[in-house]
């Protein structure tokens, strides 16, 4: 069972901060803290120029990153340092072309070489992703791919077959940031894809009150937050008001045992 896997003896919260904003300092600080604070899982992503899966927020955390210096090889050098101080799983996601360029087995070697778990890849539909993912999984990575509602049955199975540690539903056809409202048929869309897979499912994409979380944790294993920590760094007293925001999240969640 990998590190991932071994995550979901309870429903998951599972945080992403992008590497690098608002400074490298800020993430080797902010993650620890999300562990203590009860994060399950971090996703950290790898700031890239055209972010297509991401809304503005997280389109503008990548732009500063980028400004900031961050390279892939400079997200490693985090998770190794990270590595030393939390032991739950590290997640990189990120986008095909930085992995491509760095090229794939030395990229996954790399990673996991870092202490990372797991890697998403928004961009590389799972029919083009195979090569991938076997390098991924010989290196010891868990591959993650994503389905959105709008996915057929044959990708459903698809993504069932080829995906390690949990799948990444997508709570709307649409890129990521704060939503005021979760769509009404999300229990279905879960339902649809639990009746395909035993592997955890955990839901992502406009998720940003506790409210809404313990809506998804109704239904899924885990609940995916990034672009309210993302807008939580920008303002005053930032590590409070986060901690307080991942407290009401672990609460909420945990409410759905």
């Amino acid at each position: 069972m990998s590190r991932i896997s071994s995550a979901f003896t309870h429903k998951a919260l599972i945080a992403y901060v992008m590497v690098g904003y608002p400074s490298t300092q800020t993430t080797l600080e902010i993650v620890p803290a999300l562990a203590d604070w009860g994060c399950d899982i971090i996703e950290l992503g790898i700031p890239f120029s055209d972010p297509l899966a991401d809304g503005v927020t997280l389109q503008e955390a990548s732009y500063q990153a980028l400004q900031n210096g961050v390279t892939p090889r400079v997200c490693l050098d985090i998770v190794s340092q990270l590595r030393q101080e939390v032991d739950i799983p590290l997640v990189f996601m990120t986008y095909y072309n930085p992995i491509f360029r760095f090229g794939l087995g030395n990229f996954c070697q790399a990673s996991a070489g870092a202490g990372v778990d797991g890697l998403i890849v928004p961009d590389l539909p799972v029919e083009e992703g195979e090569e991938l993912g076997e390098v991924a999984e010989r290196c010891g990575l868990d591959p993650i791919y994503l389905l959105a509602p709008t996915s057929t049955e044959e990708r459903i199975g698809l993504v069932a077959e080829r995906s390690r540690g949990f799948i990444y539903l997508v709570s709307l056809t649409g890129v990521t940031g704060v939503r005021k409202s979760l769509p009404s048929d999300l229990a279905t869309f879960v339902s649809r894809v639990r009746n395909r897979t035993s592997l955890p499912l955990c839901v992502g994409f406009g998720i940003s009150t506790a409210e809404q979380a313990h809506q998804v944790a109704k239904v899924a294993d885990g609940v995916i937050v990034g672009s309210r920590i993302i807008q939580l760094l920008q303002e005053k007293d930032s590590r409070e008001k986060i901690r307080s925001f991942i407290t009401s999240l672990k609460d909420a969640v945990s409410d759905n045992k």
